[in-house]
């Protein structure tokens, strides 16, 4: 199919002499995009995933006015994608919200997606424990309990710091679901070192101990899900029910976590959905920048006109470019590909690395967000959190502010957390005290 395409390719320009440099100039780009579609393809087809279907909701908000009497948010939950954000110019300026929030009770937002890839391959190489670690209301970690759970597999969950007086939140859940160990501060801070040393002491002698790297290559290929199936039940009872310990990096940072970032950006590039054509401007909070880089590679392998503009929330810009730079290195060799012709953009790389619009502390709160995230729920439906997904918002709603002349479009994409709540509720008394009170516009 490709050479025929070439040579298709060849015989236009060679017929078309005037042209040859506009028209040879827009196939090339026709072609990268067709072969890239093609790659696309071959790694998500034929693969197992966690979610049943890519499938989640688009939400339209419709910002207050400026200088109008009101500041209450609109929402359109069925909005006309042929017409996008221009039709409710009248009304105010707008952005879309993709409700990844919804997917899920527990497992929402970016740790299903990121996980979405991840979980088959844990049941396809016979893995009976998962070792990760995270916060002490990491949704990743429980994440990784109640799906690890479900399939008859136990998690081991490092969790940095003391023990709440109360469990709640992601904690309850992690606490539920898996096996937690809290860890001194000063332990954690080197993730790998502590990861590799629980699991090699709780493995001991009769047990096993991988990474991802080990596995992450034949996951390649998409002859994974299929053929070799039947060899890995083979290989299971042949085992004699030897536990095999699982590494998974803190926020599921792997290559592997990438693949399900870009099953959710070929559904929502659909042609009935925000499509192929539409410069789009997505804004994602920042924890550990998997999701970021995730969207960016999905926008470069498709030949989407998509930025991606990530909040930082955890790290400096640094820290960033360092992990996206890691997490395009492993996928390249993971999956056999070279991106030569980089969509780079102006800051050097395929993520906007952006500084949050009142830095603070990673896991600070500030006085009134707890506010903003009531009146936001209220006038919505829409539940952000004061660490993670107010960032975005309200990113999202200055970008939208910006765009005068109707270019970009703006999406959200909601990262969930909304359990969250409940441990900065535990943590931030006064604050949520405060909200008996209400919230006013002035």
């Amino acid at each position: 199919m490709r050479k025929c395409f070439d040579m298709k390719l060849q015989q236009f320009l060679a017929t078309n002499v005037a042209a040859t440099m506009f028209n040879g100039i827009q196939n090339s780009n026709t072609l990268q995009r067709f072969r890239n579609e093609e790659f696309v393809e071959k790694i998500l087809n034929n693969r197992r995933w966690t979610l049943p279907t890519p499938e989640t909701k688009i939400h339209q908000v419709v910002m207050p006015r400026h200088g109008s009497d009101g500041c209450n948010f609109g929402l359109n939950t069925v909005p006309d994608f042929r017409y996008g954000a221009k039709e409710t110019r009248n009304k105010g300026k707008c952005f879309y919200v993709v409700r990844d929030d919804l997917l899920h009770p527990l497992i929402n937002g970016n740790k299903a997606r990121k996980l979405d890839g991840l979980i088959p391959l844990i049941e396809d190489y016979s893995v009976t424990d998962v070792v990760t670690c995270g916060g002490c209301q990491s949704a990743h970690t429980a994440a990784i309990a109640v799906l690890c759970a479900e399939r008859g597999i136990a998690s081991h969950l490092l969790l940095r710091g003391e023990q709440p007086e109360i469990l709640t939140g992601y904690n309850l859940m992690s606490t539920i679901y898996g096996n937690v160990t809290y860890v001194p501060r000063n332990i954690y801070a080197d993730r790998e070192d502590m990861l590799k040393g629980y699991a090699n002491s709780v493995a001991g002698n009769s047990g096993s101990v991988i990474s991802f790297s080990d596995i992450a290559q034949d996951s390649s290929t998409t002859e994974l899900s299929t053929a070799n199936l039947m060899e890995l039940d083979v290989s299971r009872s042949d085992r004699n029910l030897q536990r095999k310990f699982l590494i998974v990096n803190e926020g599921a940072g792997d290559s592997v976590a990438l693949l399900g970032m870009i099953r959710l950006a070929q559904y929502l590039s659909q042609n009935h959905l925000l499509g192929k054509e539409k410069a789009l401007k997505f804004v994602i909070d920042a924890g550990t920048g998997t999701t970021a880089v995730g969207l960016g590679l999905a926008a470069l392998c498709l030949g989407l006109p998509w930025e991606v503009h990530a909040v930082m929330l955890a790290d400096k810009i640094e820290g960033y470019k360092q992990q996206e730079e890691r997490l395009i290195s492993e996928f390249q060799k993971h999956f056999n590909v070279q991106f030569s012709d980089h969509n780079i953009n102006e800051d050097g790389g395929i993520v906007y690395w952006v500084e949050r619009g009142h830095p603070r502390k990673f896991g600070n709160v500030l006085e009134g967000e707890v506010e903003a995230c009531q009146q936001i729920a209220q006038q919505t439906g829409i539940l952000v959190d004061p660490v993670y997904t107010l960032a975005a918002w309200e990113t999202a709603m200055l970008l939208s502010s910006k765009d005068d002349d109707g270019g970009s479009e703006v999406v959200m994409l909601h990262t969930g957390g909304t359990l969250g709540m409940f441990g900065l509720a535990q943590r931030y008394r006064n604050y949520f005290n405060m909200l008996r009170k209400g919230f006013n516009c002035s």
